[in-house]
């Protein structure tokens, strides 16, 4: 979906890294047992570091291996699936089913033909993760409907846009969570879905500017030869790294589980790397559709 939310791989101990592989193909697993095969082909970062994070206290890991379509040859490790990953793997279809439809508004006739033939493919998923999670269906048909309104209007700026954005990550936290942690995941989602709009936005920025796409950061601050201005992008690069340090400190708050230490390289390592990745133009990395 953004891709943009991943663990800092060469800090993480061997072990690590091959219990977040068997995250990443466990939710892939859960995708297509719960809402069929289509559902797999929209995995993404965000939402097997959602699973990682809303992982019981005292859940534990169980690791299987088997194969499957995308390692028919070799069994591959993956972790049991559990409330967590079932949660998310609907989140994930719903986010994934909305994003579609604002890429296919935002596209021309031609452009969004891919991105109509995949909606159709997925509406039996949406459907049944909009009715597994009704409440989250709504937030993010609600937020997304506030969204576009915001960038239509004449006032729009890039924190009312971000703003709107956020909201949809924060409502997870209030079905997914009790007190007193609600509210410090709440600002933790929040924080970090403001995180990942801006930073698409910046990821996009030369596309859509050569376009005349809308984008937040572009309306804040125009192009220069078609890239963002060095001052732009540095005042952009603090709002992010203010948003990065948000994050952090609500994770603070929240109970350890068995995912921590990944958890907090995502956002401790993995958030600062992407984002000056994306901001010299780096990104994405050689080899980034794999883990």
């Amino acid at each position: 979906m953004f891709g943009y939310l991943r663990p800092a791989q060469g800090e993480l101990k061997v072990r690590e890294l091959e219990r977040f592989k068997a995250c990443y193909c466990g939710l892939c697993r859960t995708l297509g047992k719960k809402y069929g095969q289509t559902a797999r082909f929209v995995l993404s970062y965000e939402l097997v570091f959602l699973s990682m994070l809303l992982w019981g206290e005292d859940d534990p890991v169980a690791i299987r291996s088997g194969r499957c379509m995308a390692s028919p040859c070799r069994k591959k490790r993956y972790c049991a699936p559990n409330k967590a990953m079932g949660d998310c793997a609907g989140y994930n279809v719903v986010l994934s089913w909305w994003k579609l439809r604002d890429t296919i508004e935002d596209a021309g006739v031609f452009r969004a033909l891919p991105y109509r033939m995949l909606a159709l493919l997925l509406r039996r998923a949406y459907r049944k993760a909009s009715r597994d999670h009704p409440y989250f269906d709504t937030a993010v048909r609600k937020h997304l409907g506030q969204l576009a309104g915001v960038e239509a209007g004449a006032e729009a700026t890039l924190d009312s846009s971000a703003d709107k954005f956020a909201l949809i990550l924060r409502s997870v936290a209030e079905t997914a969570a009790q007190e007193p942690e609600q509210r410090p995941l709440g600002e933790l989602l929040y924080h970090l879905g403001r995180w990942i709009y801006i930073l698409d936005a910046c990821d996009d920025y030369a596309d859509d500017v050569s376009a005349k796409r809308y984008n937040p950061v572009a309306l804040r601050f125009p192009p220069e030869n078609g890239a963002l201005p060095a001052d732009g992008k540095d005042r952009v690069a603090t709002t992010l790294a203010h948003s990065n340090n948000l994050v952090c400190s609500a994770f603070e708050l929240l109970p350890e589980n068995v995912w921590s230490q990944i958890v907090r390289n995502t956002i401790y390592l993995g958030m600062p790397d992407v984002c000056a990745r994306v901001m010299s133009g780096t990104w994405p990395p050689k080899g980034s559709s794999q883990i």
